[in-house]
């Protein structure tokens, strides 16, 4: 490697690095601002004595090392999909292998559909709790700035949501200095608090948290459904993977966030020691007075990161759920030429908008949105550690009994923490469920459908075979050009196919019988993109590979086709697709409210034609009835 290879290597690390702080570590680093208030200062809230603030602090501390620091960052993102993360990543690594055990594959596919749903759930929630808990700082500045704080919270959100048309990257630039600033600022004021009382530092002791649970007792599943709060984000270190890579999501933990996050919250327990009626707002009150108002700004930056990394997550989560058939296809619309991942869904984005505004209006606060908080978050932790740790039994080589101790230790303290928010049920924490189980219905009504619509067009179609053979007997007349039939089924003759030919009785001089194929991978390189068979007398079945994370583009796939010996003319080129009119009808197959749910999300989605980029001037779509 020479020297300029070498400089290009270490400016890509180094750009890698910095991007993590902008879009990993957006949610876990603003916690912070409301995860010891909340403890504290909310409803059922501790007093802040000596034991209890050493028995909490001691709780953070492990808990950011064992979950994020041990779990997330040295084992859970060993369970990879070709360097991607994310349940829909690894759902489809941990489903191959299995297309023969039917009962698996069911569990295995709602399990992942579960996490999924649940992460939609945290993803309305998080920006209003983030927000919320930036502009109550108005509160510590003026108490009478109170009746501003919801207003300039649904100001700040609709501005957020309105500016994700342009793209992550318009501003994206702005996102890893603020963190960075932000995580030092922390640092520094959590610093300054433990110098006047270094004493805080002997609640690391893990004897502590053991201690502080033992004596609490029944009340001990309800600090620990607060304590959660800090660990809130961890399952962007694994989402994001494919984004960044392990080695500079690990370096920016354990270099500058675990530290910085530590100090700060150990500097607001050591602030509790001395004052405990800082517990209103530990975090704002940390600093000097002069400091307050820089720091609302910058903790209003700060949440904006957070909430635009999960809305970005919400964006990518839904493509490759739109890729891999669990849901309709949506218009997705690519605000980077240079990156993939750079998109925005309109769909997405407004039905987020719409929830985080009636999830900040309904609560009012971060203190009572706090109390419902964490139930989705710990819903998709234990998914993960079902998925990953199934991947890592495969791919590990550790002898079996490790892995189960571990599996067995991280599931164990997963549970805990999804039984301790089980609690926020009746304060709101239905609120994430509710909404994570409006996904899950959508997610598992469209997959089950299309696996219905396919049966009954598989029932419908005649082999290829014997098509073809009735085409040679029936001497069609041959029309010049290219006749192109999309089909979802890799098998059979297109129903288009078939109709076409009744209606006109005629046959194009070559006819493409093309199948675009999601694959459970997130890139599928272009010398293994294409499968083309030829049947002769001018008759192709074409196969055209993709990967969830790939933006699948017809007309530019054709033109690839040259170079396999396949050479066609897209302006002497028709395209036939079918129109599936579907009924809903009694007996077998779904409930009829999940069919009317289905043909509902088929009428709205996009159509192919759109999707698949293909020309409109050239597209014939023919009608056909289905029964479900």
């Amino acid at each position: 490697m020479d020297i300029k290879q070498s400089i290009a290597l270490d400016r890509t690390k180094t750009t890698l690095l910095l991007g993590v702080f902008g879009v990993v570590f957006g949610d876990i680093a603003t916690s912070p601002l409301y995860a010891l208030r909340v403890i504290f200062g909310g409803m059922n809230s501790l007093n802040p004595s000596t034991a209890s603030v050493f028995g909490v602090l001691s709780l953070v501390f492990w808990a950011l090392l064992i979950v994020v620091g041990l779990k997330y960052c040295l084992l859970i993102m060993r369970a990879d999909n070709k360097g991607e993360g994310g349940i829909m990543a690894i759902m489809t690594l941990v489903l191959r292998g299995t297309q023969d055990r039917t009962l698996r594959r069911k569990i295995i596919v709602n399990i992942g559909l579960i996490g999924t749903a649940l992460f939609f759930g945290d993803a309305a929630i998080t920006p209003a709790i983030s927000v919320l808990s930036a502009i109550e700082g108005l509160r510590v500045i003026a108490p009478s700035l109170k009746p501003l704080v919801i207003p300039v919270s649904l100001l700040v959100l609709f501005v957020l949501f309105l500016l994700q048309r342009r793209g992550t990257t318009f501003i994206a630039r702005f996102f890893s200095p603020i963190m960075i600033v932000w995580l030092l600022c922390m640092a520094l004021l959590g610093g300054l608090s433990i110098a006047k009382t270094p004493g805080i530092l002997y609640s690391l002791n893990p004897m502590y948290a053991i201690r502080f649970l033992l004596e609490a007792k029944t009340q001990s599943l309800i600090i620990l459904g607060a304590v959660v709060l800090v660990v809130t984000g961890a399952e962007a270190l694994y989402a994001d993977m494919g984004h960044f890579g392990r080695s500079p999501i690990r370096r920016a933990w354990f270099g500058l966030v675990f530290p910085a996050l530590l100090l700060n919250y150990l500097g607001q327990g050591a602030l509790l020691m001395r004052t405990p009626s800082a517990a209103s707002n530990p975090f704002f009150l940390l600093g000097p007075d002069w400091s307050q108002i820089p720091m609302l700004i910058l903790a209003t930056l700060a949440t904006i990161v957070a909430s635009q990394a999960v809305i970005s997550g919400a964006f990518s989560l839904a493509w490759q759920a739109v890729q891999l058939g669990y849901l309709p296809r949506l218009t997705i619309r690519h605000t980077s030429s240079g990156k993939f991942g750079q998109i925005y869904i309109p769909l997405v984005n407004w039905l987020l908008a719409l929830a985080v505004a009636g999830i900040v209006i309904g609560f009012g606060s971060s203190t009572r949105l706090a109390s419902a908080y964490g139930i989705a978050v710990t819903g998709t932790m234990v998914v993960t550690t079902f998925l990953a740790f199934g991947l890592l039994r495969r791919m590990w080589r550790k002898a079996p009994f490790v892995i189960a101790i571990l599996f067995v230790g991280f599931l164990a303290m997963d549970l805990l923490f999804l039984a301790a928010n089980s609690a926020k049920l009746s304060q709101g924490g239905w609120v994430s469920l509710a909404i994570a189980g409006m996904f899950y219905t959508i997610l598992s009504t469209w997959r089950r459908g299309r696996v219905l619509l396919l049966r009954r067009l598989h029932a419908r179609a005649k082999p290829l075979e014997t098509l073809l053979s009735d085409f040679e007997q029936a001497e069609f007349p041959r029309v010049s050009g290219t006749a192109i039939y999309l089909t979802a089924s890799r098998f059979g003759a297109p129903i288009s196919l078939q109709r076409n030919v009744e209606i006109n009785k005629v046959l194009h001089e070559r006819i493409i019988i093309l199948t675009v194929v999601t694959k459970d991978e997130p890139w599928i390189p272009m010398d293994e993109r294409f499968k083309i068979r030829q049947f002769g007398d001018g008759i192709y079945r074409v196969r055209v590979y993709y990967g969830y994370n790939q933006e699948p583009n017809v007309p530019d796939a054709l033109t690839q086709c040259a170079k396999h010996g396949l050479d066609i003319d897209l302006d002497d080129t028709t395209f036939f697709l079918a129109r599936e009119n579907l009924v809903s009808t009694p007996g077998e197959g779904m409930a009829q409210w999940r069919e009317k749910l289905f043909i509902r999300m088929a009428v709205n989605a996009v159509s192919a034609m759109d999707f698949w980029r293909i020309p409109p001037a050239r597209v014939v779509e023919l009608g056909l009835m289905v029964e479900l």
